[in-house]
C-alpha cells in the first residue's frame, strides 16, 4: 500500500489554506513587522565634489540636484547631511592646478586638505572620509603616474600613500583609496602607522570595475581620461572570482572595510564577498546608476522614490551594510518620514 497516497482535491485544498503567504501583506503594519531587510539613514555615505573659489554650488548636468561645491558651502551641506541622521561623508577634490603626478593631491594646502579641516571644525561629530585616488589631480586624467604610455604601479602607490597621509593629518576620520593598484593598501596602512595613525581606519575600493557606469562621476570630478581607459588596473566585468582574491588580498594588508563598485550590476558579487569573508563591506551606487533613474524619473518614466529606495534596499538585501550613494539625502529625507 502506498504510504503516501497523492491527496484529494479536498485534502489538496485545505493543505493550500494553511499557508497563506498574503496574510502577512495585507496590511502596513504586518509588512514592517516581518520585513527581512531594513534600510537605514546609518548605512548611508555622502559623496561631495568640493572646488576652488567661494560660493560655488554648480549643479553637474548629468547628475541632477548633486553639485559641485566651494569648501564654505560643503560645510553647509556637511551640516545638512549631519542634521538628516547620515553618519557620514566621502569628499572628492577638483584642484586649480592639475599636473602629470598630481601633485596637488598630496599638498598639505591641497582642496580635499583644507574642506577636511574646515568640515571637522564646523560639524565634528560627522565622520569624514577621503577618496585617496590620483584622477582627480593629474592632467592626463589617469589614476597614477604614466611612464611611456604606461600607468606604472609601484611609483603610483607612494604617491597615494603620501595623499592618505595627509588627508589624516587634516584631520580625516577614514581613508578609501580607490585606484585599484597593487599594494597600496599595504603602503597606506604603512605610512598610516608609522605617522602615529594606528587607529585611522581604511576603506578600500577592494573590488573596483572598469564600468561604464562612471560617466557623470567623470563630468563630476572632472577626471575623464585624456587618452586609454583604466582596464590595466580596474576589474573585468566579467569576473568575480577575481573579485574574491582581490578583497582578500587588502583585507590581508588591512583594509577595515572593503567596498563593491558599482553595486547595481555586482549584486552577486557583493553578496559573494559578504558570505565568504565577513567583513564590513560597502558598496558605491554609483553615478551612471544615479542618473538613469533621475532621468526616468524626471520623464516621468518611473516613480523615480519608489524606485530609489527599491535599488538601495536591493544593495542592502545583497549584503552592503554601507552604502555610498548620490540619493543619501533624499532616502534619509523618506526614511525619517
Amino acid at each position: 500500500m502506498n504510504e503516501h497516497p497523492i491527496l484529494s482535491v479536498t485534502q489538496q485544498s485545505q493543505s493550500e489554506q494553511i499557508r497563506r503567504f498574503r496574510r502577512l501583506r495585507m496590511k502596513e503594519s504586518l509588512r514592517t513587522m516581518v520585513r527581512e531587510t531594513e534600510l537605514a539613514v546609518t548605512d548611508l555615505i555622502d559623496p561631495l565634489f568640493i572646488v576652488p573659489g567661494k560660493k560655488v554650488r554648480k549643479e553637474i548636468r548629468s547628475m541632477p540636484g548633486v553639485f559641485q561645491l566651494s569648501i564654505d558651502e560643503a560645510v553647509r551641506e556637511a551640516a545638512r547631511v549631519k542634521e538628516l541622521g547620515i553618519p557620514a561623508v566621502i569628499l572628492f577634490g577638483i584642484p586649480e592646478h592639475k599636473d602629470e603626478v598630481g601633485s596637488e593631491a598630496y599638498d598639505e594646502a591641497g582642496i580635499v586638505q583644507m574642506a577636511v579641516r574646515s568640515i571637522k571644525k564646523e560639524v565634528p561629530e560627522l565622520v569624514v572620509i577621503t577618496d585617496v585616488c590620483l584622477c582627480e589631480y593629474t592632467s592626463h586624467g589617469h589614476c597614477g603616474i604614466v611612464r611611456d604610455g604606461i600607468i606604472v604601479n609601484d611609483e603610483s602607490v607612494a604617491l597615494l600613500a603620501k595623499e592618505a597621509l595627509t588627508h589624516v593629518r587634516a584631520g580625516a576620520d577614514m581613508v578609501a583609496p580607490s585606484d585599484m593598484f597593487d599594494g597600496r593598501v599595504k603602503a597606506i596602512r604603512a605610512a598610516l602607522d608609522e605617522d602615529g595613525f594606528l587607529d585611522t581606519p581604511i576603506m578600500s575600493y577592494a573590488a573596483k570595475y572598469a564600468s561604464g557606469f562612471y560617466g557623470p562621476f567623470r563630468d563630476a570630478a572632472e577626471s575623464a581620461p585624456q587618452f586609454g581607459d583604466r582596464r590595466s588596473h580596474q576589474m573585468d566585468p566579467a569576473n568575480s572570482n577575481e573579485a574574491l582574491h582581490e578583497v582578500e588580498q587588502d583585507i590581508r594588508e588591512g583594509a577595515d572595510i572593503v567596498m563593491v563598485k558599482p553595486a547595481l550590476s555586482y549584486l552577486d558579487v557583493i553578496r559573494r564577498v559578504k558570505d565568504r569573508f565577513q567583513m564590513p563591506t560597502a558598496a558605491y551606487n554609483v553615478s551612471g546608476e544615479y542618473a538613469m533613474v533621475k532621468a526616468a524619473g524626471r520623464n516621468g518614466w518611473i516613480d523615480e522614490p519608489r524606485v530609489m529606495m527599491e535599488l538601495l534596499t536591493s544593495i542592502k538585501r545583497a549584503g552592503a551594510d554601507l552604502i555610498l550613494t548620490y540619493f543619501a539625502k533624499d532616502a534619509a529625507g523618506l526614511l525619517r518620514r
